[in-house]
């Protein structure tokens, strides 16, 4: 059947169960005719309304909360951009035909968001199943099994919704904490304002992987020199970015007094084995060298730099790339790379929330990142940063951590 022929409105009217679309202000879209039946509303005294103008809670009920679970549910949902399974919920409502007369009902209900081309968040969808039936049992003697497993029910559904709900209070918290700490310990724009240079780190949204990735800039001794790199340690919240803060600490040190960025990065594998947390933890570290042209290089298990020269062309700076920093128990000297550039080249540190995505091949990603630097190239770092950022990254952020260090050279 063609897609042309389908009347997808009246498939909407038709769907089984109570469904309604919902604006991003909580205001009624529309709602199928199962919704207003089981309400007692009708659709013009839904649509265009908002929604806790039209079902508050019961004000003879001081425990009721049914207006506040949901409203925190649709709110992940516009924040997340993903699906919420909500708990079992006692939400009373007013009989429209008595007002002040309320109805204890129960429901089960299920928030998804509706994506625009830009993909955001635009609708809601909002279904929900009654079940009150089901919970009072009807018809059974008030100290049968069917009663006293309804309270049972009630019960371990409300006991639930609460603990999830301290669990994503905590884990807010320590995502702040987190987040200030990495902020701390991460060079600041104005300590890298004197190189010609754009720092950017993009947290990851939601639980996952977020305050492990870093990066550094700094002076070596020597000509005209500085040191560049970038790290992603495996884990998130405190634990990551206390590990992230010895990782780039040690190797700032250990690149102001290392012959060459292969040595510091030998330093800090030696280093990463006695600390707790720095297992699988990647590097990468890049010495330039403004009189010679020259950026030495070595990656430790990390996604290769990126050389744009002044003509266009992009090099992968991949000839030195090794394992993991704690993946030998007797390390080895680690290898190093050197490449040529002229004047008005960009060098392109970042970690792999970049240019990862699942299901995708990492060179669909590492092509990706190829194509927004040749085709921003002749932008300053901070606009050409922005530009990478707003190309690459996903409309409602990554799921990973994201590093990006870019410099003029």
């Amino acid at each position: 059947m063609n897609d042309g022929s389908i009347d997808y409105g009246a498939v909407f009217q038709a769907l089984p169960g109570m469904v309604a679309l919902l604006t991003p202000e909580l205001v009624y879209a529309d709602v199928n005719e199962e919704f207003c039946t089981m309400s007692g509303r009708k659709r013009q005294d839904l649509v265009g309304r908002y929604l806790f103008d039209v079902f508050p809670d019961n004000p003879n009920d001081s425990g009721a909360s049914g207006m506040r679970n949901l409203a925190a549910s649709l709110q992940r949902v516009i924040a997340t951009g993903e699906r919420d399974a909500m708990a079992l919920q006692r939400y009373d409502v007013e009989n429209p035909d008595r007002p002040g007369e309320w109805e204890e009902r129960y429901w089960s209900p299920v928030n998804a968001p509706a994506f625009g081309p830009d993909g955001k968040v635009t609708l809601l969808v909002h279904r929900v199943e009654e079940v009150t039936e089901l919970i009072k049992a009807r018809g059974g003697p008030s100290g049968s099994r069917a009663r006293v497993l309804e309270a049972e029910l009630y019960t371990r559904a409300r006991e639930l919704q609460e603990v999830n709900e301290r669990l994503r209070q905590a884990h807010a918290r320590e995502r702040e904490v987190a987040l200030a700490l990495q902020e701390a310990m991460l060079p600041a724009r104005r300590q890298v304002g004197h190189y010609d240079a754009a720092v950017r780190y993009r947290p990851a949204v939601g639980a996952l992987n977020v305050c492990g990735d870093w990066y550094d800039l700094v002076d070596l001794v020597g000509g005209h020199r500085i040191g560049v790199a970038v790290g992603d340690v495996v884990g998130h919240g405190l634990e990551a970015a206390g590990v992230m803060g010895q990782l780039r600490s040690a190797l700032s040190a250990a690149s102001r007094v290392a012959e060459g960025p292969g040595e510091a990065l030998n330093v800090l594998g030696r280093y990463a084995h006695v600390v707790d947390g720095a297992e699988s933890a990647t590097a990468v570290t890049t010495f330039i060298d403004f009189d010679e042209h020259t950026i030495t290089y070595s990656s430790a298990g990390h996604p290769p730099p990126v050389l744009v020269h002044a003509d266009g062309r992009i090099e992968f700076l991949d000839q030195a790339t090794d394992p993991p920093l704690d993946a030998r128990p007797d390390p080895i000297p680690r290898p190093q790379a050197c490449a040529r550039y002229t004047v008005g080249a960009t060098l392109v540190l970042y970690t792999d929330g970049l240019i990862e995505r699942r299901r995708e091949d990492i060179d669909t990603g590492l092509a990706r990142l190829a194509d927004a630097l040749a085709r921003h190239r002749t932008e300053d770092p901070e606009r050409l940063a922005d530009s990478v950022l707003l190309e690459l990254l996903p409309p409602g952020g990554a799921t990973d951590d994201t590093a990006l260090v870019i410099v003029r050279l």
